[in-house]
């Protein structure tokens, strides 16, 4: 099940792709990361998914990765007595937490801490921009708005507040129950909603306590405020364009995507560009032209994966989704001017001696044609350092850790495979020789390169940088 690429693809599971037939054809289409969305569905349609994907994994032989994606907090208005109403421009328009239905003139907003936020001039975004209301008094029950943009406005629509940071916890009730039951489950890392400070980070990153790794999602403009500090802080970054589209001017969000990619290849965190990126094949067979640049930028800017949502959870096409962004990544990384776009954006290795290692591993790949670079790695860590380089040729991530194995699956340019660790120099070259062969990797007469840590099985010591002929099945050196 080798993929002829780098860039990952990460599919949503939704109503639309629930059987065993489906997972296994997204699988096959190209899909190497699946999403539980916990937005949707109860435990038992998610727990369902996940059985299925963990029974894929045994009849493939492949690490498959599994990404558990918590709600957040979610902002709403009340329900209108009609179901519905309309705003004109000028109008004015009260916000309160008055329990009861609303009607022309107000709608219940039943969030204190929004309240305890919100000041003269301050501007809110209803049902993701399409009604905009700017507050011209504010109390800590209510708030008297006037109308910027009116529209229909009707029952439970979102609410946003572009520039304000609320006072709101991350983590709701629900996303701790949310949390608990995919650790319980086993997945591989854990995405965060509603990031807006380091703190909503660093909470969720105590309660998970290494079981999976985390993936702080941007979709709040005060996160863009702390960007450094929340990429130290999580194990990977995820741009969620959607949110980040309704607060920030729509403008804006190319280049802030292209800074987070850049920020976050500089960290050697993986980042997933996520939302909207093949959006017409919810219902359509091929998608836009647009849509297939928008997916080819994420490349070309070296994202580490790309993300499917209603395209594969919902649409009337999945399969074919996959089939399509896997197409154009293909197509990009094909292209000659590809490694030029990557090379623009290297950064300067750390002075550390697994970084000199892993650098010094791409540099020898390159200059003696290997077919690949195999790395050693018990946490994923020095095989994360290698795919920071973006090699020119695929990196086989060894590891005697499955959770290692799948989480690895998420990585640029990552084949990951559970094999036992090396136990001498030995062992090492004809372990790393036998699966770049049996992969399909490399043929009797190529190169490998190849990165450990010695003493052999001691995490975080890549020391030792070895090239090795592959031999037939008997014979490598």
């Amino acid at each position: 099940m080798r993929r002829h690429r780098n860039a990952k693809i990460v599919a949503t599971l939704g109503p639309a792709s629930s059987t065993a037939e489906v997972i296994r054809a997204l699988f096959e289409a190209g899909a190497d990361v699946f999403r539980l969305n916990l937005s949707h569905g109860d435990h038992a349609e998610h727990k369902a998914r996940y059985d299925i994907i963990r029974a894929l994994e045994v009849e493939t032989g492949r690490p498959v990765c599994v990404l558990l994606d918590l709600q957040g907090p979610k902002l709403r208005i009340g329900r209108f007595a009609h179901g519905s109403i309309e705003l004109a421009e000028g109008q004015r328009f009260r916000l309160d937490l008055a329990d009861k239905p609303g009607d022309g003139k107000r709608v219940s907003l039943p969030h204190p801490e929004v309240f305890a936020a919100l000041g003269a001039g301050t501007e809110l975004l209803l049902d993701d921009g399409r009604v905009r209301l700017r507050v011209e008094r504010a109390r800590k029950d209510s708030a008297e708005t006037v109308v910027v943009a009116g529209g229909t406005l009707s029952d439970n629509k979102g609410v946003n507040l572009p520039g304000v940071t609320l006072p709101i916890a991350a983590l709701t009730e629900k996303d701790r129950r949310d949390l608990q039951f995919g650790l319980d489950l086993g997945v591989d890392w854990v995405a965060l909603s509603f990031i807006q400070r380091p703190e909503d980070v660093a909470e969720p990153r105590k309660l998970v306590a290494g079981r999976a790794a985390v993936m702080a999602k941007l979709e709040k403009p005060a996160a863009i405020d702390h960007l450094d500090e929340i990429i130290d802080l999580a194990d990977g970054i995820m741009v969620a364009r959607g949110d980040l589209g309704v607060e920030i001017a729509p403008e804006r969000v190319p280049a802030l995507q292209k800074e987070i990619v850049s920020l976050a290849r500089k960290a050697g965190k993986p980042v997933v560009v996520a939302t909207q990126m093949l959006e017409s094949m919810v219902v359509a067979a091929v998608p836009t032209r647009a849509e297939a640049s928008d997916v080819a930028t994420a490349v070309y800017d070296g994202a580490d994966a790309l993300m499917l949502s209603a395209e594969s959870a919902v649409g009337a096409h999945p399969v074919e989704a996959v089939e399509m962004m896997d197409r154009i990544i293909r197509s990009v990384e094909g292209d000659p001017r590809f490694r030029k776009f990557l090379a623009a954006q290297e950064a300067s290795p750390e002075e550390t001696a697994a970084d000199a290692i892993t650098l010094a591993a791409a540099q020898v790949a390159h200059t003696i044609h290997a077919a690949a670079i195999c790395t050693y790695s018990m946490s994923g860590s020095t095989t994360m350092r290698a795919a920071r380089e973006r090699p020119e040729v695929p990196i086989l991530g060894l590891t005697p850790n499955l959770r290692t194995a799948r989480r690895l699956a998420m990585v640029w340019g990552v084949h990951s495979v559970q094999t036992a660790d090396a136990t001498d120099f030995v062992d090492m070259v004809d372990k790393a020789c036998a699966v770049a062969r049996d992969e399909d990797f490399a043929r009797a007469g190529d190169r490998v390169v190849i990165t450990a840590g010695v003493p052999f099985g001691t995490p975080g010591s890549t020391n030792t940088l070895r090239i090795a002929w592959v031999g037939d099945d008997s014979k490598d050196q």
